[in-house]
């Protein structure tokens, strides 16, 4: 059974986060996890494991693609690993752990890691995964035209395979968050076969080694899955089946439940009352998701810094809260809760609500007429963007809302950045560097400006540099949040729990970035 030390994994210190990271995933699994070898029998002879049956319908999103190198929403994760496995995981603090991979080794400089997968890896149409298909995916992610996970890979020179079992990553530079950003969806792995075949086909079927197989999928309608035999813990899923859905409007989710259509239902605090009331379960589960306002700064009239600052000033977060999801959640002026390791304290109040500020930021601007402004919303939580337009339109501004279709709102906004200021969210990474990327890098998915500030590019290179282990580090990522923090227009909200009601359907295991399915029964 292979140990860590610093010389084999780099971790996240434990800083006795409150419960945001939840308890462990299911006990089972973490045994099959931490088991020598790792690989549960039913999941090594590709057998169906388990003995349970029923079927999660579960009405939550659809993602934007099947595809890990071209999803462009940070949310599609929780879809995508429904069929994909990530090299490694998090566990209840936020450390890597085993998942595809048994363990890892850094060398001494710093710039070459070999991650060792488990044995007995399938994907899901039963051929082998092993280090020949990770390098293949990996070096896919990372030079595909239009790839959108290739920014967080760009430290990487080379992929190879030694042997069955090896994963050998060398980089440009020493680079020790790849054991984290691996446990995301940049990690996950892509049947080699398929993508250099067909990679196109990969938008409406996956091809990857996750706990369910999609049979039937109906763009923006439904996902029909059935339980995948040769995922690697398939002794731990209980279910047969596994519907996937949109999002019902919220004005009919819970009664949605109750009627059987769907079992288990994100809602917003709006319905939670109701969801008691109706005898269903309700569970509030901690996630990194933050609510936020994307400003374009190349885009009037945020390119002045005196209207960037004047808006972080002109909103008031707990009324926003409060509209948009009745109170749960915290307040939030950073990309990262308390108790993360990238949470600065000196930030806590850092744009506290002062619409006086925000009058006199604009005045002396020489802003003598009320400034212009679209504010850019999809559809949701209409409340909460009339309330941010007032609030805008009485400190100077002239806010007029624009709601676009949901279907064409990531184009519009993040890939064409058409858009001056969108109300929407972040649902954070497993690696902290690799969402000040998405966030604030030169490539970054919701850095519609595409500005890159030198200091921080230069703090991120301390923090990439130092174990995640070492007692500096936790100063030195905090630092960059700071940096960040106050010299991006991206302007934060608040944290956003998921809210999930069920019935029939046994409580999920709370995780760090993803909702596993390990040991959830269905009737």
């Amino acid at each position: 059974m292979p140990t860590f030390s610093r010389s084999t994994r780099t971790n996240v210190p434990n800083l006795n986060r409150r419960t945001f990271l939840g308890a462990s995933l299911g006990a089972g699994l973490i045994l099959a996890l931490e088991a020598c070898g790792g690989t549960s029998s039913g999941g090594a002879s590709g057998s169906g494991g388990g003995s349970g049956g029923g079927t999660i319908k579960w009405a939550w999103q659809l993602p934007t693609t099947w595809d890990p190198v071209t999803s462009s929403a940070g949310s599609d994760v929780q879809m995508l690993a429904l069929a994909y496995d990530p090299i490694t995981a998090l566990d209840e603090q936020g450390n890597a752990i085993p998942w595809l991979a048994e363990s890892w080794t850094y060398d001494k400089s710093g710039k070459q890691v070999t991650f060792k997968l488990k044995s007995g890896l399938k994907f899901s149409d039963g051929s082998p995964l092993d280090a020949e298909a990770v390098a293949k995916s990996i070096e896919r992610g990372r030079t595909q035209d239009g790839s959108l996970i290739a920014p967080q890979l760009a430290t990487i020179k080379k992929v190879s395979a030694s042997g069955e079992l090896d994963v050998v990553v060398e980089l440009s530079e020493v680079d020790y968050q790849y054991p984290l950003l691996f446990a995301g969806k940049t990690g996950m792995v892509v049947n080699p076969a398929v993508f250099e075949k067909d990679a196109d086909s990969l938008a409406t079927q996956p091809a990857g080694s996750g706990p369910f197989a999609v049979t039937s999928y109906t763009q923006n309608d439904h996902a029909t899955m059935k339980k995948n035999s040769h995922f690697f813990a398939a002794d731990e899923i209980e279910v047969a089946a596994f519907d996937l859905y949109p999002q019902p409007d919220p004005a009919t989710a819970v009664a949605a439940v109750q009627s059987g259509q769907f079992n288990l239902v994100r809602i917003g605090g709006a319905q939670v009352e109701q969801a008691k009331q109706a005898g269903l379960d309700v569970d509030v589960i901690e996630s990194m998701f933050v609510s936020c306002l994307d400003v374009h700064s190349g885009m009037a009239p945020f390119d002045d810094p005196a209207a960037v600052e004047a808006l972080k000033f002109a909103i008031d977060r707990e009324k926003i809260k409060e509209v948009a999801n009745f109170g749960i959640g915290d307040v939030n002026y950073q990309p990262f809760p308390p108790g993360y390791v990238g949470y600065n304290e000196d930030l806590a109040e850092v744009y506290a609500f002062d619409p006086e500020k925000a009058r006199s930021l604009l005045a002396d601007a020489g802003y003598d007429k009320p400034v212009p402004v679209v504010l850019t919303s999809s559809g949701f939580a209409p409340a909460a963007v009339e309330l941010i337009q007032a609030q805008l339109n009485e400190v100077g501004f002239e806010a007029k809302i624009e709601t676009i279709p949901g279907t064409q709102h990531t184009q519009l906004v993040y890939i064409e950045h058409s858009k001056a200021l969108t109300y929407d969210g972040f649902a954070g990474r497993e690696s902290p560097v690799q969402a000040f990327q998405v966030l604030f890098g030169a490539e970054g998915l919701m850095n519609p400006n595409r500005w890159s500030n030198p200091a921080l590019e230069a703090q991120l290179k301390k923090v990439k540099e130092t174990p995640t282990d070492a007692a500096e580090y936790p100063a030195l990522l905090q630092e960059a949040t700071k940096i960040a923090v106050t010299s991006y227009p991206n302007t934060f909200l608040f944290q956003t729990p998921s809210i999930v009601v069920r019935k029939g359907v046994s409580k999920l295991p709370a995780s760090p970035s993803l909702r596993r399915f390990e040991g959830v029964t269905a009737s």
